[in-house]
């Protein structure tokens, strides 16, 4: 049954309906990020999860409708959003991820997945809705993003992150003595188009050298050239079908 205040919500679909999330009307809602995200990781049953950042749970929750048998959990600073994550079936806490519960201090994670706000707030414009701006804007330094998730990360567990491709010197900087192995997967619009995003992984105590991947491009042709949808197959699949993103 539902509120009054469900006025203020909406129950939205993903991944072609396999998952309905409860978001605000008005202020940060997951897109097409957090599915991206979600489904480059190749989490297996049994695996233990932490969602840093959570919003409403959308990357922890799409990996979960994909690979059943997860321990996910999740960390939001908005006790609003981290009330919604948990009312679409995340275990969430209400915390900043610099400081985070005892419960959390005391645990060690397979994988932790971030999907951190984009935008240099130095340089561009708050918006005026306080949730999508927490959501949008640079607060807490990407440095601190990974730091608080290699202090999560059991032995040989990956950090998984999505992000505007210029920020991957932070990305690289922020790694740099605490976790090992990067890899980049750029996250094109197009054939012929310059990344827009990357994926980010690395992993704790790994040896490996750094990896730059070949690029996953979005959308099919060249230029857009008409009104609709123009996913290539497998991204509509990864959206509509909640299928794993090869990578």
């Amino acid at each position: 049954m539902t509120s009054t205040l469900d006025a203020d919500l909406t129950h939205d679909a993903f991944l072609g309906g396999r998952l309905h999330l409860w978001q605000p009307r008005d202020g940060y809602r997951a897109g097409v990020d957090p599915v991206l995200l979600a489904a480059s990781v190749p989490a297996r049953a049994g695996q233990s999860v932490l969602d840093l950042g959570c919003g409403v749970g959308a990357v922890a929750l799409c990996l979960g409708a994909r690979v059943s048998g997860l321990e996910l959990v999740g960390v939001e600073r908005q006790a609003a959003y981290a009330a919604l994550a948990e009312r679409n079936g995340l275990k969430a806490h209400a915390a900043d991820l610099t400081d985070m519960p005892e419960e959390l201090r005391d645990r060690s994670f397979d994988h932790v997945l971030a999907n951190p706000p984009y935008f240099n707030r130095a340089a561009g414009h708050v918006a005026d809705d306080s949730g999508r701006e927490a959501g949008r804007g640079v607060e807490t330094p990407v440095a601190a993003w990974i730091d608080a998730a290699a202090r999560r990360l059991r032995h040989k567990g990956y950090l998984h992150m999505i992000h505007r491709a210029e920020r991957l010197p932070d990305l690289l900087a922020g790694a740099a003595g605490r976790l090992g192995s990067p890899e980049i997967w750029p996250l094109c619009p197009r054939v012929g188009k310059a990344a827009e995003l990357v994926i980010f992984r690395a992993r704790k105590n790994g040896r490996a050298d750094f990896r730059l991947h070949f690029p996953v491009v979005l959308h099919e042709g060249t230029r857009h050239e008409r009104d609709g949808e123009s996913y290539t197959h497998e991204i509509q699949s990864v959206l509509r079908e909640g299928a794993a993103l090869h990578l």
